[in-house]
């Protein structure tokens, strides 16, 4: 297996990528954003593009703090101005990138940093890059200054970051004043990590420091991963007339620079060594993105879950109380009795509720327009008592979502009043109990009789029959107490008697059964209605599962085509040799691994320009 094999795990990679989001703010999300952010850019700008043209020249990125010489370094390596240093800041803007004529190919295209537009002009426009066709940059070389890594604008600092990502040679200048800063070190740690080819200059060292600064920060280098990054450093001193140092300020990081352009071995050394640690520390990254996707798929899940409990709840709750006697009271009681009479009957029915069938239905006095009382006062109460368990349930769920951060940007993002049930649900409440009287009416139509049963059915009628059905329903008198336990459990025994006189135990029972199931379904159908808001509230946050298994499994092919791929370099076998040794003023510094030895270094002396000017802060 080799580069095609990777650069095809690589493209799956990429596409995997775009199926990745973090739409809740869960803790660390921003952390797992800017990785995935990170890593698309690393693919769409350098790794994909650079696997491809393993061959193409060089790119230096020059990169570092505000004020730290950047474009007068730059400057001076060209040797004429190409990028505009300044006192006002930020200075670089629209990045600048200098290569060859020859090499103008490599770079007009869009095969590194496809997302910049190329201009022949400085545009002072972030979404840019300026070309610079330089004859006196060697083939095989481009030099890019970068804007400021601690800009005041952010866009700056995630472009000079973004730029950082697609070098193959990171050409890092720091100040004397600023070298231990935090901000240059947190870039220099994310290079070490990755393994990237790494050159650093510590420009502005002040004459009397030239011993002491270089060898400290050469100390913080070898400390922090970066033993084996070439270090140079530029005294203070004093520029031309166009602002450009002395050549001998800046002949050793020439002549490094050229080295690596002139030897094709040494230069595709440092593309791969850079190109490996790139893709190795996305394999890093890649699966903690997946941890974090995993977070998102899972925090939906529960929070539907919450929900749904609460709704559970309610219709448990409906299914109990509609079967505990809780509904036989007030109206419909009152409507009940009115059905089956009331005075004697019912004073003796409190007495003795043991009727003989034939003399339960001789009592009944009912009229099919008191049946039809008894089923509106039903209706009205099974409504009540649906609409307020299904309230509650809503106020549970949102109290449950409310309670963690992921629950409470939901419910802020949700348009829909979540804690109350929707403006029409009564209407809809209504309907369902209405068609379920309708259900208990087509079952006792339907329920075989012999001929004395049948003229006993004809003379209640189906409403009457229906209706003492329904009272049979609601059976049990676990919900009351006292007086009303007992005259709503004799008003159950007359319906349970009157249905025996129709249609014998067995039917009954299997009547009764079969209504409060139907009873059952149809409430269900509301309170799932109700509970379906919380599930669409939550769409837009599901992230799919499958999502992170797929990058895990990208990440576990390419490591494979890595490890038996020419891309296998470890930083030991690509490394970045030293400057030549130099007694100029930008030395190359020779650092030993222990970090207490301190290197001798050459004296060195500040040259005088012709009109005696001095380098500026604003570089």
């Amino acid at each position: 297996m080799g580069t095609q094999e990777l650069l095809a795990e690589l493209s799956g990679l990429r596409s995997d990528l775009d199926q990745v989001r973090f739409p809740l703010d869960l803790p660390q999300v921003e952390t797992a954003r800017a990785s995935a952010e990170s890593i698309r850019h690393q693919l769409d700008d350098y790794v994909i593009s650079r696997l491809e043209t393993i061959d193409a020249p060089l790119l230096a990125v020059v990169g570092g703090s505000t004020g730290a010489g950047k474009s007068t370094l730059v400057n001076s390596l060209v040797g004429r101005p190409v990028s505009t240093p300044g006192v006002i800041r930020p200075t670089t803007i629209s990045p600048v990138l200098v290569h060859h004529p020859d090499d103008a190919q490599w770079f007009t295209d869009r095969r590194i940093l496809p997302g910049l537009v190329r201009t022949e002009q400085s545009t002072g426009d972030s979404t840019s890059v300026h070309l610079v066709a330089e004859p006196s940059l060697p083939r095989g070389l481009a030099l890019l200054d970068a804007p400021d890594i601690d800009s005041v604008v952010a866009a700056n600092r995630h472009l000079a970051a973004q730029l950082l990502q697609a070098a193959d040679l990171w050409l890092f200048v720091t100040s004397a004043a600023r070298y231990a800063d935090a901000v240059p070190w947190d870039f220099l740690h994310e290079a070490a990590g990755r393994h990237a080819a790494v050159a650093v200059v510590c420009d502005r060292v002040p004459p009397a420091a030239m011993r002491e600064v270089p060898a400290h920060l050469g100390q913080l280098m070898t400390s922090r991963g970066l033993a084996e990054s070439p270090l140079f450093a530029i005294p203070e001193t004093v520029t031309d007339s166009e602002g450009m140092l002395p050549d001998q300020a800046i002949a050793p990081i020439r002549s490094f620079l050229a080295g690596l352009a002139a030897d094709q071995d040494q230069r595709r050394g440092v593309v791969l060594q850079t190109l490996a640690g790139s893709i190795r520390s996305m394999c890093e990254r890649t699966p903690q993105i997946a941890d974090h996707l995993d977070d998102q798929a899972l925090t939906p899940q529960r929070l539907r879950t919450d929900a749904a409990n609460q709704f559970d709840e309610a219709r448990r709750q409906i299914s109990v109380q509609s079967a505990d006697g809780t509904l036989l009271r007030g109206e419909v009681l009152a409507r009940w009795h009115e059905f089956v009479g009331t005075g004697q009957f019912m004073r003796a029915m409190e007495e003795k509720v043991s009727w003989l069938r034939d003399r339960v239905v001789g009592a009944i006095r009912g009229t099919p327009p008191e049946a039809d009382k008894v089923s509106v006062a039903v209706e009205s109460g099974l409504a009540a008592l649906v609409r307020s368990e299904t309230d509650a349930a809503a106020e549970r769920a949102v109290g449950a979502w409310d309670s963690s951060p992921a629950g409470r940007a939901v419910l802020q993002y949700s348009s829909d009043q979540l804690g109350r049930v929707q403006p029409d649900f009564d209407d809809r409440v209504e309907r369902v109990i209405r068609d379920w009287q309708g259900d208990v009416m087509e079952l006792v139509a339907g329920e075989g009789m012999n001929k004395r049963s049948r003229a006993r059915f004809m003379a209640l009628g189906v409403n009457g029959v229906s209706v003492a059905l329904m009272m049979l329903v609601f059976v049990h008198t676990g919900g009351l107490s006292g007086a009303e336990a007992g005259i709503a459990g004799g008003s159950a025994v007359v319906a349970q008697r009157l249905l025996e006189a129709i249609f014998g135990d067995d039917a009954v029972r299997k009547l009764a059964d079969m209504s409060k199931d139907a009873l059952d379904e149809r409430v269900a159908q509301v309170v799932d209605a109700e509970a379906a808001r919380f599930d669409d509230a939550l769409a837009d946050f599901d992230v799919p599962t499958q999502v992170a298994d797929q990058l895990r499994s990208r990440v576990a092919a390419i490591i494979d085509v890595l490890t038996s791929a020419d891309l296998d370099v470890s930083p030991s076998t690509a490394q970045l040799g030293t400057a030549p040794d130099s007694t100029q003023s930008a030395t190359p510094i020779a650092r030993s691994r222990q970090e207490e030895t301190r290197p001798e270094l050459p004296d060195s002396r500040v040259p005088e320009d012709q009109d005696g000017r001095t380098r500026e802060e604003e570089r």
